[in-house]
């Protein structure tokens, strides 16, 4: 973390303020140095795959101020994987679709297709994109104890050379992921989706420059 550039626009003309504060002479805005370096270590740890707890423990910094820091990177990562998708140069010809099911489900003898969470990939531009897809309609009650394999022998998408992308490896990638948290709710299971495809696009060192760059301007 470099003291004397303003993390906002990265000017380099600061002024000292009381309290140990800078007020940058460009973009007028003023910051904490002791607050700014919080900000610098839970979005490394963040992109370290460190939990909220465990990291808030190693900081000594109340838990809910890393786990909200977390809901915002999150939030921040989604938009700017979409922008990325939207500004992107697309050739979808390569596609897969994707059942994700929790630890829990996948240890059942049979699993439904209704319990998933349905997902499509995309691999283009060596980038690897998802989409979170509407929800199966509730099946009528003759048909709901329906065989995962069966019905994706049937109706499963994806594209002949889908097998030879990234995109097997991103599905197990994002399975481990997600194993890692005790249960993800559905109405927050699109943030953590792009959060994996954020980490497996990119690595450590870039994760963590994107990041910064994204929470700060």
């Amino acid at each position: 973390m470099n003291l004397n550039i303003c993390p906002f626009c990265n000017s380099k003309t600061l002024y000292l303020l009381k309290d140990n504060y800078r007020k940058c002479k460009d973009c007028k805005k003023k910051f904490s140095l002791k607050k700014l370096e919080i900000d610098y270590k839970i979005i490394d740890g963040f992109c370290e795959d460190k939990s909220a707890l465990n990291l808030s423990k190693e900081l000594e910094v109340n838990y809910r101020t890393v786990l909200n820091r977390y809901k915002i990177f999150r939030k921040l990562i989604a938009n700017y994987l979409e922008d990325l998708y939207n500004n992107s140069i697309q050739d979808n010809t390569s596609y897969e679709e994707f059942y994700y099911f929790n630890k829990k489900q996948l240890q059942k003898k049979k699993k439904s297709i209704y319990e998933a969470i349905n997902l499509i990939g995309f691999y283009n531009n060596k980038i690897v994109y998802t989409l979170l897809m509407p929800s199966l309609p509730t099946a009528p009650l003759e048909n709901r104890d329906i065989q995962f394999e069966r019905y994706l022998k049937w109706h499963k998408l994806q594209s002949q050379n889908s097998y030879t992308t990234p995109l097997k490896d991103f599905w197990i990638f994002l399975g481990n992921q997600l194993d890692k948290y005790k249960g993800v709710d559905k109405n927050n299971f699109f943030f953590y989706l792009k959060e994996c495809e954020f980490k497996y696009n990119f690595n450590k060192p870039i994760c963590k420059a994107l990041l910064k760059d994204i929470y700060f301007n």
